[in-house]
């Protein structure tokens, strides 16, 4: 397993808890999210919305695309798939026409 480093771990944490809220932010970092779970069935993630979130997600989502480079994994096997369930939350979330 490739080695996760902190300022990744904290970054995801950071930007999960950004998407469970309602906020224009929040859906731009769920679409983020949700392109890594399934960019096929939840959509992808434009590029330019990295214009319109704050500075610190920005950030963020900048360690978590390089942590996804270098891990290689879908977020549902993911550190031993103990994302998943914040993932499938997002889903329901966001995309709740996906669960039915």
């Amino acid at each position: 397993m490739t080695e996760i480093f902190t300022t990744e771990r904290d970054a995801l944490n950071r930007l999960i808890d950004i998407a469970k809220q309602d906020s224009g932010q929040s859906r731009r970092v769920a679409d983020f999210l949700l392109s890594w779970w399934n960019a096929q069935s939840c959509g992808g993630f434009d590029l330019t919305d990295l214009w319109a979130v704050d500075e610190q997600i920005k950030e963020d989502m900048l360690h978590v695309i390089g942590m996804i480079a270098r891990c290689r994994a879908y977020p549902d096997s993911f550190l031993g798939g103990q994302f998943k369930p914040k993932f499938e939350m997002l889903v329901q979330l966001w995309r709740p026409q996906l669960g039915q």
